[in-house]
């Protein structure tokens, strides 16, 4: 291609696509704006900054009248980039502009005081398509180097707009770039990229592309003949992080305080547990305490289950660090090593999140009405109970016949499900049952909503049935049960929720019905 350009004048770099920026001299950071013309939905890529306004302005009238510009793509928020969005949205004055990026950025695009539109690739399945036959394809590029950034492919051409991607710093510009590129890129992506693993996500995605021509908001244009190479020159770039001295070290002795704390979680929720088994005890005798000692009892079951969830991960994280400790000591750790680990541990913790979540609202006392479906209800208990079921053998048969939404409060009915299926875990648990299972049905009926609850754990006795919703009665050892899980699922059904919560015997085994 032509090397000796005149940078006063727009460039057109492919049929139609146009550069239309300004070379700053002595400057390393050159700033790129690009137009495609497109008749009346005319595109402006990443317009720049006021220092470039005058120069833009002027180069897109060298091409189209300015008022042909239906979208303007801001592939980040930061000012190089956007900066002059709320001068040029005054001169192209269109009630139809759209400014197309992420969602995860229009929260800060915002703060421009921008008028139009937003387009949100996100929530329009990754792409434009334009009424003149204009499509484009938008890739998202997470932390390259914003949480929302993305790089815009245009396939009839085979151009690739990349934003901050394949950027360069180098006061000798050349608008085109040469076989040395990679030099004058390499200190950009040091400096700009968050870390090697990050970076070569977004270029897997790259490299998958047919690539003619990469259009970098910083740096050089590329021609295909140095893509490959400059491709993978770039995965083994040590960016981010990855410079930043000891940071494997640091990310070890984050390790072992992780170990520690988890440690001190476990002796925690023990010592938690027995303190409020000890206060249930202690109120059992004083009947004008109920309510105080029902909740206490329900925390314990809850403290209970906690740990039950919580063993199976913190045991995945203490063996992850041991290993991660074994192999540092012997000198074999190395990166790669450490970001499948440090993934695995992030990813174990987020479980243990999630279990406090999905418990945590239970005893807040501004509970409110919501609309929700048994599906949702069930869904949520499953991933609460899920692993112990596994872990005993027990079969989950659900039959969901009942979708349609209706309002409750959710958090006291699930803890009433988690009730009556952990009642069945124990009971085909205590009673060794071959081919244990548990059965989930709900359906509609009257224009109620119907969930049950069976197993096939022979049924309750007969002279107990009637009983068995009463306060303090248990057939669990002392230690296990409290008497109260039962009673409090009837007080939460029939007096909060009002609805109805009844049982009955099958040739199978116990049957609990919810009504609501």
């Amino acid at each position: 291609m032509e090397k000796n350009l005149d940078y006063n004048r727009a460039i057109e770099i492919a049929e139609n696509i146009y550069w239309i920026g300004i070379y700053l001299e002595n400057d390393s950071f050159q700033c790129h704006p690009y137009l495609i013309e497109n008749g009346n939905e005319s595109v402006l890529i990443d317009p720049g900054s006021m220092l470039e306004f005058d120069a833009v302005v002027r180069k897109i009238g060298e091409v189209t009248d300015i008022k042909n510009i239906k979208y303007i793509v801001l592939h980040h928020q930061d000012p190089d980039l956007a900066a002059a969005v709320p001068e040029i949205e005054k001169l192209i004055d269109r009630d139809d502009l759209q400014i197309i990026t992420h969602s995860r950025m229009t929260v800060l695009i915002k703060h421009y005081l921008l008028t139009s539109d937003y387009y949100e690739i996100d929530k329009n399945d990754f792409q434009l398509k334009t009424n003149n036959g204009l499509e484009l394809e938008f890739l998202t590029t997470p932390y390259c180097h914003s949480p929302g950034a993305f790089v815009s492919y245009d396939p009839s051409r085979k151009i690739l707009f990349s934003g901050d991607i394949f950027g360069g710093l180098e006061e000798s510009w050349e608008f085109y770039a040469d076989e040395d590129y990679f030099k004058e890129a390499e200190l950009f992506h040091k400096e700009y990229m968050p870390s090697r693993d990050i970076f070569n996500y977004a270029l897997n995605k790259i490299e998958k592309l047919d690539i003619d021509l990469i259009a970098p908001q910083h740096g050089s244009i590329i021609e295909k003949r140095y893509i490959a190479k400059l491709i993978a020159d770039m995965k083994k770039l040590d960016c981010g992080l990855y410079i930043e001295s000891g940071y494997n070290e640091k990310l070890l002795d984050t390790i072992e305080k992780l170990e520690k704390k988890e440690q001190e979680l476990i002796e925690f929720s023990r010592t938690l547990e027995l303190r409020v088994k000890e206060e249930v005890e202690k109120n059992r005798e004083k009947d004008k305490q109920m309510l105080h000692q029902s909740r206490l009892a329900q925390m314990g079951e809850m403290i209970s289950m906690i740990a039950h969830q919580w063993r199976q991960p913190l045991n995945a994280i203490s063996a992850t660090s041991a290993n991660l400790s074994i192999k540092a000591q012997l000198n074999k750790i190395n990166k790669d090593l450490v970001i499948k680990e440090t993934k695995n541990i992030d990813s174990y913790s987020q479980h243990l999140s999630r279990t406090i979540d999905d418990f945590r609202n239970f005893f807040k006392s501004n509970k409110i009405l919501e609309e929700v479906t048994f599906c949702g209800l069930i869904q949520s208990v499953l991933r609460i109970i899920n692993v112990s079921l596994d872990s005993k053998h027990i079969n989950l048969i659900t039959t969901l016949k009942c979708k349609d939404k209706f309002r409750t409060y959710p958090n006291e009915v699930k803890q009433v499900i988690l009730n009556l299926m952990k009642n069945a875990e124990d009971i085909l648990t205590d009673k060794d049952i071959d081919d244990p299972f548990i059965k989930l049905s709900t359906y509609q009926e009257d224009g109620k909503h119907i969930l049950e609850v069976g197993d096939n754990g022979g049924g309750i006795p007969l002279e107990i049935i009637d009983r068995i919703f009463d306060p303090y009665f248990t057939t669990k050892d002392n230690k296990e049960g409290t008497g109260l899980g039962l009673y409090m699922s009837k007080i939460i059904i029939e007096e909060h929720c009002k609805g109805k919560l009844t049982v009955r015997n099958t040739k199978d085994g116990a049957i609990f019905r919810i009504c609501l």
